[in-house]
């Protein structure tokens, strides 16, 4: 989503919040391919414009229009929840061909609609009903940006309550230790009282005894006096200090009971704020659940498999052989069109035309002026669902030396920052977001492993040098279980960006590479860099596991072009035998026929897991800009074409 489409979002949701709903239609720039009542049809990439006005196909009636059964007419604002993501997941791919109206739903749907009295638009009505689903795509939206705006502020009236705590912390600490050294005096003091009354006693004991001694010795009355007078001022003396004393200890055991007053009010205060802190958390973890479901909708709605493709610049050395781009085009106002022309020198019967033109459209389809921070910008978000429980497989097919290493890893030695690829850029993105959950109760650990598929055998890319690992076979994880790893491969705990780079250099400098005729540094093998997620919320014994797999495929190569021979020769071979494999993966999901052939090749069975529907799927497709490579260029995008159209089942998110 664009920065101003969701800041638009934010605005209309905090103006009206409401309840989200279950569905939300991802952003795509460009013209609107949301579905309506069933998916438009994809024309074949190879055929040019339609000679004239696309002809209205057969429903699934088994009657068209003129037939002896009509279609009753589809409801004119299906409810966004009736749509599902599997209608939303629909691709437009070529040019683009008349929708068929097609029947209207029965069940739930149909019923909520009778429910609330609204009324049915005609099935011809698509642009009401597309301007429907917008009105309440936008309203999901401002819901979302008042969701966000309240966790927002949650956050900032938790972290003052904690500010506010730790305060009357500190104050509750002085009061007491005012408290423990005031108890302290006035325990002296007792014991001074008390010198002072045994004092006194003994002072009126003295009295009573010159007295005595007054009349046995009155010779001596006069001195007697004087010492019994001295005495008496003493006994006054010791009388004031002792009342004096005594006024002391009752103020400060006033003092001392104020306080403990003040100490039981603040430990009053402390619980009260301590409850309040445990409800605003309690509303931000469930603000934190709310925006993973709504982001996985998202998600959904854009397609379970998505297609993007990258054309890449000339290089220097190659814009002597040819001036700019002839044959490719990018429609200035649709960022999802590639369109191909050369002259047709065709010799048959038929007649001529000016140019052959072949039209293209995937989700994305980048120029070779975009940066890799713009592509990475487009992924994003699917790698966020990695961090939210969903397993999530990347991969890069086209022909040798398009450009896949370099979208993946970026430059081979790493060079500027903004030259990273796509798997440290992916990493970084997830470590930022795993501290970001830290303090909404989430501990995350991050484990990284790279292998590569060369000549049909499975190598581990992070062994030391002259270390020899044990033979690597792809294994399923239980009898029961559909879920498939390599056992004995390494796997190596990663806390930050700098220690996944370190394991790309090691890995780069192991893998397969060789100069062939058409590359000076050919990838030989598939390379497959895979990172395992476990997430841990100890408050609430919540748990997520998932993956996050990047593969940068071996591009595909003519024989007759490359010119190899011997062990180059065998490796291309086989690199050509497993990405037909995966072209005949592709072919069966699209055709959803019963048996998927995945055993077919090592690469195929490793990525069972991913393309079996379990995952979310993003390929990029990269192609060369020079007109001497037309024909694989063709041919790698009408195998992306292929893998635009299939339609996956609906990843599940692991986690208890």
């Amino acid at each position: 989503m664009g920065a101003r489409q969701f800041e638009g979002a934010r605005d209309k949701m905090a103006a009206a919040p409401q309840a989200v709903p279950a569905a939300l239609p991802g952003p795509r720039s460009g013209p609107s391919r949301l579905p309506v009542a069933r998916a438009q049809q994809k024309r074949a990439p190879s055929e040019g414009p339609p000679a004239g006005p696309p002809q209205q196909k057969r429903s699934r009636t088994g009657l068209g229009p003129a037939g002896a059964k009509a279609a009753p007419k589809a409801p004119a604002r299906a409810p966004l929840r009736a749509l599902g993501p599997a209608a939303a997941a629909g691709k437009n791919d070529g040019p683009r061909k008349a929708a068929v109206p097609a029947a209207p739903r029965t069940g739930s749907a149909t019923s909520t609609a009778g429910a609330k009295g609204t009324s049915k638009r005609p099935p011809w009505d698509l642009r009401g009903q597309v301007g429907d689903l917008r009105e309440a795509l936008e309203q999901a939206r401002g819901r979302l940006q008042g969701l966000d705006t309240e966790k927002r502020e949650l956050e900032s009236s938790n972290r003052e309550l904690r500010e506010h705590l730790q305060q009357l912390q500190r104050e509750l600490g002085e009061r007491e230790s005012r408290e423990s050294s005031l108890c302290t005096r006035v325990g002296s003091l007792e014991l001074e009282v008390t010198q002072f009354r045994e004092q006194l006693e003994q002072s009126r004991g003295r009295v009573k005894a010159l007295e005595a001694e007054e009349q046995r010795l009155q010779a001596e009355e006069e001195r007697r006096r004087q010492e019994r007078d001295e005495a008496r001022g003493r006994a006054q003396a010791l009388s004031e200090q002792l009342e004096n004393t005594e006024a002391r200890l009752q103020q400060a055991q006033q003092q001392l009971q104020e306080q403990l007053e003040q100490v039981l009010a603040l430990r009053e205060l402390e619980a009260s704020q301590r409850a309040l802190l445990a409800e605003h958390e309690e509303r931000i973890h469930l603000l934190e659940m709310e925006r993973r479901r709504l982001h996985n909708d998202i998600q959904e709605l854009r397609g379970n498999i998505r297609v993007f493709c990258r054309v890449r610049p000339l290089l220097p050395e190659e814009r002597e052989r040819q001036r700019g781009l002839p044959h490719l085009h990018f429609p200035p106002q649709d960022a999802r069109s590639l369109v191909l022309t050369r002259p047709d020198d065709s010799q048959l019967g038929r007649e001529r035309r000016p140019e052959l033109r072949y039209d293209f459209s995937f989700d994305r389809v980048f120029p070779p002026a975009a940066s890799q921070q713009e592509i990475f910008q487009e992924i994003q978000l699917l790698v966020q669902s990695a961090l939210d429980g969903y397993p999530v497989c990347i991969f890069a097919y086209g022909q040798t030396g398009s450009g896949k290493t370099f979208t993946m890893e970026g430059p081979a030695p790493p060079g500027a920052p903004e030259a990273r690829g796509m798997i440290p850029r992916a990493v970084r993105h997830l470590f930022l977001g795993a501290r970001d959950l830290a303090g909404k109760g989430w501990q995350y650990g991050f484990s990284a492993s790279f292998l590569e598929i060369y000549n049909e055998g499975l190598r581990d890319l992070l062994l030391a040098k002259g270390q020899r690992g044990s033979e690597l076979e792809i294994r399923r994880l239980a009898p029961d279980s559909d879920e498939l790893h390599v056992p004995n491969l390494t796997w190596v705990p990663v806390e930050s960006e700098e220690q996944v780079q370190e394991l790309l250099l090691r890995a780069a400098s192991q893998r397969s590479v060789a100069r062939t005729g058409l590359n000076e540094r050919s990838s030989r093998s598939h390379s497959v860099f895979q990172l395992r997620i476990q997430g841990l919320h100890a408050a609430r014994d919540l748990r997520c596991a998932s993956s996050l797999t990047l593969v940068d495929l071996a591009g595909s190569e003519r024989l007759e072009k490359s010119g190899s021979a011997g062990s180059r020769l065998r490796e291309t071979q086989s690199i050509n035998s497993s990405l037909s494999a995966l072209g005949l993966v592709i072919s069966a999901l699209c055709n959803k026929e019963p048996h998927i052939p995945y055993r077919n090749s090592k690469l195929t069975f490793l990525l069972q897991n991913c393309l079996g529907g379990h995952a979310k799927v993003l390929m990029f497709v990269t192609i060369s800009p020079l007109e001497e490579n037309f024909g694989e260029s063709l041919n790698s995008l009408r195998f992306a074409s292929k893998v635009n159209e299939c339609m996956i089942g609906t990843a599940q998110a692991n986690r208890k």
